[in-house]
């Protein structure tokens, strides 16, 4: 069988894993893909290689696609996704010299995003200058996190704290050399910053809104519509390396693949600890439930709730009006209907709706679901409401902040 090649960017963060997955296990040959990655070194790169078409595809910070398609890129072009790389694995880590002056302030050690962030906000005004947080891109899950997060706890971003961008690899160089006093970034490079850096981890994007998305499999909308076929078998693939990558007993192997040179370069445990959520902080160690999502609670599905999300952040920082204009085409980059149409030969079961509501359950509930059962004949109306199980659509609220 002839294999259609596929040329893919990503940067070495830990949510490449599902794109390195469906290549190394061979998911994506299973479908007919030959797929060729390229590892890049910072998200501006993937943007502009993306746009200009050196990429079919690209993983991509998810209010990536929204933003090129809004116009707020300097190659600005219609991007799609219809298929996330899972769900979590950032976090926000501080210096060792910030971190003592928290603790001073109450800042407890166990990650808890609101008593953090009082600790912060007592910090920041007592301190004679401004402290300097950086995020990878200006269009990122990381620096929109961040500054919800300051926001929440009555700290304003750009007043009385500076955020800047640099790529995720210098960050922890950058809190060593005093550069920065803290970051918001996806692991490896929080677990980096504590072993090379004496970085301090204050909290997880897990505990603030948990089951939330943040990279994404993008593509040129242009593409991805010559593509059709093409576009069923990676979501296919993907999905598929979710579910290999989710099982609790294949965390070593996958550990192993993305701790070699080519991908992350650092070491298995450290990356099998981003898998199991165990987090050595820098003053002890904490287990994050669901810190990272490869699968489970429908984690490569493309929510347009989480698109309009990122758009009124974008709005809310004052990168572009409101509109309804707006907010239609930013639903729009986030394609559920290709992601249902690619799963329907599996008979897979997925979400019947495109558009949820976070934060607002304290326990895990069920949704309407569309698919079939194995003889393709009956539709199913809702999921199970069970806690547990790789095949489960359901959600928990975030910490509350």
């Amino acid at each position: 069988m002839s294999l259609v090649s596929i040329t893919a960017g990503f940067l070495p963060l830990f949510d490449s894993v599902l794109l390195v997955v469906a290549k190394e296990m061979g998911f994506a040959e299973g479908e007919g893909l030959s797929l060729a990655l390229t590892r890049e070194t910072s998200w501006a790169n993937i943007r502009d290689r993306a746009a200009l078409g050196h990429f079919d595809v690209a993983l991509m910070l998810a209010p990536m696609p929204i933003a090129a398609s809004l116009g707020l890129t300097p190659l600005a072009t219609p991007m799609i996704t219809p298929v996330m790389a899972g769900l979590g694995n950032n976090a926000i880590t501080v210096s060792s010299e910030l971190w003592g002056l928290m603790v001073a302030a109450g800042a407890p050690d166990d990650l808890a995003p609101k008593a953090t962030g009082e600790s912060l906000k007592a910090v920041v005004k007592a301190s004679s200058r401004r402290l300097r947080f950086a995020v990878v891109h200006q269009t990122s899950s990381h620096n929109y996190e961040l500054r919800y997060w300051l926001s929440a706890c009555g700290i304003a971003p750009d007043r009385d704290v500076e955020i800047v961008v640099l790529p995720p690899p210098l960050l922890p160089e950058a809190l060593k050399s005093g550069g920065i006093d803290g970051y918001c970034v996806g692991e490896p490079w929080n677990s980096v910053g504590v072993e090379t850096a004496s970085g301090h981890i204050a909290t997880a994007k897990a505990l603030i809104w948990q089951n939330s998305p943040d990279k994404v499999i993008g593509m040129r909308a242009d593409w991805a519509d010559r593509n059709p076929a093409v576009v069923h078998g990676l979501v296919r693939a993907i999905y598929r390396a979710g579910e290999w990558a989710g099982k609790p007993t294949n965390r070593s192997a996958v550990a192993e693949i993305m701790s070699r040179s080519g991908y992350l370069d650092q070491p298995a445990d450290l990356v099998e600890r981003a898998l199991a959520g165990r987090l050595a902080t820098g003053h002890g160690s904490v287990t994050v439930p669901d810190f990272y999502v490869p699968h489970a609670s429908a984690a490569n599905f493309p929510w347009q709730s989480h698109a309009l999300w990122y758009y009124s952040q974008m709005v809310r920082w004052g990168e572009l009006p409101s509109s309804s204009a707006h907010a239609d085409i930013a639903r729009a980059c986030f394609r559920p209907d290709i992601y249902r149409a690619a799963l329907q030969s599996l008979g897979v079961d997925t979400p019947a709706i495109d558009m949820k509501l976070d934060g607002a359950h304290a326990e895990p509930y069920p949704v309407p679901a569309a698919g079939r059962d194995p003889h393709g004949s009956k539709r199913l109306l809702r999921w199970r409401g069970l806690r547990s199980g790789s095949d489960r659509c359901l959600y928990r609220a975030p910490g509350a902040v």
